[in-house]
């Protein structure tokens, strides 16, 4: 297994969004935020020989990370036209062996079939619903995860546990592991008032 270091150094080439829209709250997911999920995914053995889902895939990050680990397939799930074209580049400067399939459709209506006799594991940073009128997005793509994974990782707003607790509980999943991420994000709306902002975020991983 390649290093976490070695990791996030291979996901360093990937392509930001080149236009992001806010009312998609396309964020980058960074390399070393994506490179640490994937690899304490794939130390719990939740990456080799599954298939790995990343919904609301933007550019890929976390989709090519996973491709990087050897899961049996990945499916990268999208809305953006334009975000799946700079996620077909981005594949190609990885280089990754695994199998990818990059599907357009909205991924809190999953648009795929999934083998019954294999486990399945989602990997996302859905957009946190931080925008007005986008309240509690990440909520709609929790319950598309509950429909289809054995496992997930997902990035969401800070204080966002006391939610992603109940949401699980209700829905007779476990909350295994939670841990705080901070990352650093450059401008990209003309509403943010600083060329960069850290922004503090939660991880958990999730059984269903």
């Amino acid at each position: 297994m390649a290093t976490k270091a070695a990791l996030e150094a291979q996901l360093a080439v990937v392509a930001g969004f080149e236009a992001p829209k806010v009312s998609l709250e396309q964020y980058p997911t960074p390399p070393d935020l994506a490179a640490h999920l994937v690899h304490l995914a794939d130390l719990r053995g939740d990456i080799e020989s599954t298939t790995v889902l990343d919904l609301g895939t933007g550019t890929g990050m976390l989709a090519l990370g996973a491709a990087l680990r050897s899961p049996a397939r990945v499916v990268g799930v999208e809305l953006d036209p334009d975000a799946l074209d700079t996620a077909l580049d981005n594949a190609r400067r990885v280089g990754a062996s695994a199998p990818i399939h990059w599907i357009r459709g909205d991924a809190t209506r999953l648009p795929l079939c999934l083998p019954d006799d294999q486990p399945v594991t989602v990997l996302m940073n859905p957009p946190f619903g931080a925008q007005r009128g986008n309240e509690h997005a990440d909520r709609a793509f929790l319950d598309a995860v509950s429909r289809v994974a054995d496992v997930s990782y997902s990035v969401h707003n800070e204080g966002s546990k006391e939610f992603v607790e109940s949401f699980v509980a209700d829905a007779d999943g476990e909350l295994t592991d939670a841990f705080r991420a901070t990352f650093d994000l450059e401008r990209q709306f003309d509403f943010h008032d600083a060329d960069r902002r850290e922004l503090d975020a939660e991880v958990f991983r999730i059984e269903w």
